[in-house]
């Protein structure tokens, strides 16, 4: 029995094995501050899933942390589909946009792609745009992450009856009203 107990703690859960490859595929990269390591992002993004949005599925958890290595490192989807499987590759494929498209066409493919994905990429994305817009510094970025994040609360009302997305849209919608809220009298 107790073999089996020790066997069990020492088994590494995939969202764990995520945040340890999203860490190590982002080492040299930073936020827009330049100070701020970029794997902090991922990490508040599952931390926000499963702290605020209230979901601790394990794929979903790997996702989140996963779902900008295809698309800002040197990670393409064979090596996500190889390490965790391909229930997450799918969805961080679904979260990249195709950096070899010109800005239109990609951001215009970007959002049919997530408009296509399941209900859990929109729930990712929504974590997302959270920890974008509440990591933005000055009225400029914010005012245009305010529109990124009605982008993404769109897509979220396109799966009606899903509790658990309906709860981070509420959360979300929310702290934008208030950031909203913030600008109209910061700007007064």
């Amino acid at each position: 029995m107790i073999a089996s107990t020790y066997d069990a703690r020492m088994t590494i859960l995939l969202w764990q094995k995520a945040a340890s490859f999203a860490a190590r595929a982002h080492r040299h990269q930073f936020r827009r501050d330049g100070v701020t390591p970029y794997a902090a992002h991922p990490t508040r993004v599952a931390m926000i899933v499963a702290s605020e949005f209230g979901v601790t599925d394990e794929i979903i958890l790997a996702a989140a942390y996963l779902h900008d290595v295809i698309e800002d490192c040197d990670v393409d989807y064979d090596d996500v589909h190889v390490q965790f499987g391909i229930e997450v590759a799918d969805m961080v494929a679904c979260l990249s946009k195709d950096t070899r498209m010109i800005e239109p066409d990609r951001e215009k493919a970007y959002h049919e792609q997530l408009a296509h994905g399941s209900w859990q990429v929109r729930l990712i994305k929504l974590a997302d745009v959270y920890d974008n817009l509440m990591d933005a510094e000055g009225e400029a970025s914010k005012k245009k992450l305010l529109n990124t994040v009605q982008k993404a609360l769109e897509l979220a009302a396109g799966e009606p009856g899903v509790s658990e997305l309906e709860k981070a849209s509420k959360i979300v919608s929310d702290q934008a009203a208030l950031v909203e809220e913030s600008l109209k009298s910061f700007g007064s």
